[in-house]
C-alpha cells in the first residue's frame, strides 16, 4: 500500500458502494434489532412518554404552575424583573452599540481611499 497517498477512483467508488451496501444492510435489519443507546438519548420512549413525568403531575402546565383565578394576573417571582431587565438590557446594548461601530474592514479602508485619491485626482 502507498503511504499518505490519493485513493485511486476506482478505491473511491469501492468505498462508496461498501458505504452504501452498510447502510442499506442496516437499514433492513433496523426495526428487528435492538437500538443502542447513546449518552445523550432520553428515557425509552422519549421525555413525554406515559410514566416519565414522575408523581403528581398535570400536563398542560407550564412548570406544574396552577394558573391563577379568572380575572387574576400572575404574580411574578422575585427573580423575574431583574431577569427581563438583564436580557432586554443585554440585547438593547448588543443593537445599538454593534449598530454604531466604527466600520474597520479593510474593504472599508480601500473604499475611502479610492474616494480620496479620485478627488485629489480631479
Amino acid at each position: 500500500t502507498r503511504a499518505h497517498a490519493r485513493p485511486s477512483p476506482r478505491e473511491v467508488m469501492i468505498g462508496m458502494l461498501r458505504t452504501a451496501c452498510r447502510n442499506a444492510a442496516s437499514a433492513a435489519r433496523g426495526p428487528l434489532r435492538a437500538q443502542r443507546r447513546g449518552m445523550a438519548d432520553g428515557p425509552p420512549g422519549g421525555y413525554f412518554a406515559e410514566g416519565v413525568q414522575g408523581e403528581g403531575h398535570v400536563n398542560g402546565r407550564l412548570f406544574n404552575e396552577t394558573p391563577p383565578p379568572k380575572g387574576q394576573s400572575r404574580k411574578w417571582e422575585d427573580w423575574e424583573a431583574p431577569w427581563y431587565l438583564g436580557m432586554f438590557g443585554a440585547a438593547g446594548i448588543l443593537f445599538f452599540g454593534l449598530n454604531a461601530k466604527p466600520e474597520t474592514s479593510a474593504t472599508a479602508w480601500a473604499r475611502e481611499e479610492a474616494a480620496k485619491r479620485l478627488a485629489a485626482g480631479k
